[in-house]
């Protein structure tokens, strides 16, 4: 049914840049809204940012904004995470997501993601 596989995560100096693309398959597959988390070691998985398959909103957690850049290309039903100005902080297991359907421009709640990803890993060093 409804796959999705995250790739391009890896090592990175603090400072540098990762893209991190999300690719979807499955027939059954009707999300509006495509989000990204993450979750470090001994913490609570968080979201870091959202687009809707239309392309007209965006949301950012606070942590990343001005630094991470969410895009997505419907022909090739694919989600990226541009992430520059790396952190050690950033650290994490990143997951992509796709929601209910249920949203059209407002960011949907964390509950309503009920497609996942298995994750890439991202280590920034400092």
């Amino acid at each position: 049914q409804v796959q999705l596989v995250e790739s391009g995560g890896g090592l990175v100096q603090a400072g540098g840049s990762l893209r991190l693309s999300c690719a979807v398959s499955g027939r059954t597959f009707r999300s509006t809204f495509m989000g990204w988390f993450r979750q470090a070691p001994g913490k609570e998985r968080e979201f870091v940012a959202a687009i809707n398959w239309i392309g007209t909103n965006t949301y950012y957690a606070d942590s990343v904004k001005g630094r991470f850049t969410i895009s997505r290309d419907s022909a090739k039903n694919t989600v990226y995470l541009q992430m520059d100005s790396l952190k050690p902080e950033d650290t994490a297991v990143y997951y992509c997501a796709g929601d209910q359907g249920r949203y059209r421009y407002g960011l949907p709640p964390p509950h309503e993601y009920v497609y996942w990803g298995q994750g890439t890993q991202v280590t920034v060093s400092s």
